[in-house]
């Protein structure tokens, strides 16, 4: 079997890494450690850690393997026990609904009693759904509502923000809270938030004008931004004010610049659902007399008047993995937990989520999950545990529905290449690896499935931790790279910057940079 000459390759991957493109090399079974290797020999990992497991996805036979029971921040890699204990235990054909109902009775067009909104989690609801349950009860003829209308989230518990998440990114459509009742602005399905969009005025010194979508009064705007002359700064700020629904827009923006667009969450995602939702009651001609109330839970024996039902988790998992969509991890998280325990919260979703993976031969007791989303600097998971879950995964009924929200190096449309949409491309890996991107500050991640020159599948997890380095996704890169390039019994070296990685800055997952996308 022909071996590597390792002074003239690792000179050769060396000084391809050490110029920031990546190299790597596929080899043998005896090469393929020393290739490996050779790219987490790289300066960008100084001082850092790394865990990494190569694993045949046929056989399970471990091809290689780097400290693979070190225990290391995950960020969004967490999401594949997340989504496939989701797929597990609440089925492929699981939608979340969203109803109207009521304890009243009707008189002619009144409806004389509370009119309740319940919700069961839906991550997808927008405007428009909401404006047809409105239609739906007006069409039904009813113009009046003598009661309140009140906000049923009950099938959640009151939790809004998960474990140690960060409080600078309170405003972050990223980190938006958690409800069983929420609105999301547009199909991308960050719920929870607002799309907050500046354009300058028509001459100097103008205020700016700022739109919000959906068109809601449920946040109120501040703006104490700027038009200046054409050609001057372009550095607009929209943050939302801790504790309120008050966004602040600041900075100054050019005349005929392109002002900005940013996503927001809001405060408290109960009351802009239903508030929402009452303004398009109003627009359909229905009346609601009485006060919004949040958290009732509606009365047994309510009567259903309006049913909105989502897209089945099979399609939610587009979005939701795709696009690294942390919101979607929570409320599945919470989901399961109320599926299996009857309790909507972290701490049953999350021992729901242990419950599978530990079936499937993961040895839970040997990692932390702390929120479905990888978004907490508390989780710790091990490159060996992803590595058993994508092996075991493969046998399940679903596989085929979850493998497909994986995202796709070089997947040119937005909902094939998700995070992987700009990477790996003009290589073997390029429409061929599949894999959960994750990044946090000093936290990296890439878990998936790439086939090898020879068409053998195989399973890789790459967990990168305490690196300094603005990225560190061209080593990743590399790997996965070598991998596509290698054969069971023969090798060839990778050319050196044949991979390369397109992220601006490795702090965050790219579809987490908006109005910058993957």
């Amino acid at each position: 079997m022909k071996r590597w000459i390792w002074p003239v390759v690792i000179g050769l991957a060396a000084a391809a890494l050490g110029s920031g493109s990546p190299a790597g090399a596929d080899a043998d079974r005896s090469g393929l450690p020393e290739a490996i290797d050779t790219i987490l020999g790289d300066s960008r990992m100084e001082g850092g850690a790394a865990s990494v497991v190569v694993a045949d996805a046929t056989s399970g036979d471990v091809l290689y393997q780097h400290r693979p029971t070190e225990r290391l921040m995950p960020a969004s890699n967490t999401k594949l026990p997340t989504s496939a204990a989701a797929m597990e235990i609440l089925g492929p054909d699981h939608r979340f609904t969203t109803d109207v109902l009521t304890n009243g009775r009707r008189q002619g067009s009144v409806l004389r009693g509370d009119l309740y909104l319940r919700g069961s989690g839906d991550p997808t609801a927008l405007a428009k759904d909401y404006d047809k349950l409105a239609a739906d009860l007006a069409t039904s003829g009813v113009t009046r509502v003598d009661g309140r209308l009140l906000a049923d989230d009950t099938r959640f518990d009151s939790a809004r923000l998960g474990r140690s998440w960060a409080a600078d990114d309170e405003s972050a459509y990223y980190s938006a809270q958690i409800s069983a009742l929420s609105v999301a602005p547009d199909t991308d399905y960050d719920t929870g938030t607002v799309i907050v969009e500046v354009a300058p005025g028509a001459e100097a010194g103008d205020e700016p004008t700022v739109t919000v979508t959906p068109k809601t009064d449920y946040v109120d705007l501040d703006v104490r931004a700027t038009t200046v002359a054409a050609g001057g700064s372009n550095d607009l700020t929209v943050e939302r004010e801790h504790g309120t629904n008050t966004i602040v827009v600041g900075g100054t923006t050019p005349v005929g610049g392109s002002g900005a667009t940013e996503w927001v969450s809001v405060w408290e995602p109960t009351g802009y659902a239903v508030a929402v939702f009452r303004d398009a009651l109003a627009a359909h001609g229905v009346k609601v007399t009485g006060p919004t109330r949040l958290g009732r839970a509606t009365p047994a024996g309510a009567r259903q008047l309006a049913s909105h039902a989502s897209m089945p988790l099979k399609d939610l998992l587009i979005p939701f993995m795709k696009l690294s969509n942390n919101m979607h991890a929570e409320i599945l998280t919470k989901a399961m937990g109320l599926k299996v325990s009857g309790e909507g919260s972290w701490s049953a979703g999350l021992a729901a989520v242990s419950g599978y993976a530990k079936g499937v031969g993961v040895e839970t007791g040997k990692l932390r999950q702390v929120d479905g989303s990888g978004l907490s600097r508390m989780n710790n998971f091990t490159a060996g545990q992803f590595a058993k879950l994508l092996l075991a995964v493969r046998a399940e009924p679903w596989y085929a529905d979850w493998y497909k929200s994986l995202p796709v190096a070089c997947g040119p449309d937005r909902f094939v290449g998700g995070t992987l949409r700009t990477r790996m491309c003009g290589t073997p890996a390029a429409l061929n690896a599949r894999a959960k991107t994750g990044s946090l500050t000093g936290a990296s991640g890439l878990s998936g499935y790439v086939t090898d020159a020879g068409g053998r599948e195989l399973v890789y997890s790459i967990v990168l931790n305490n690196y300094l380095a603005s990225s560190v996704k061209p080593l990743e890169d590399a790997i996965v790279v070598t991998l596509a390039r290698s054969t069971a019994d023969a090798a060839a070296l990778v050319k050196p910057g044949s991979a390369r990685a397109a992220e601006r800055n490795g702090d965050l997952e790219c579809s987490w940079r908006k109005p910058v996308k993957c």
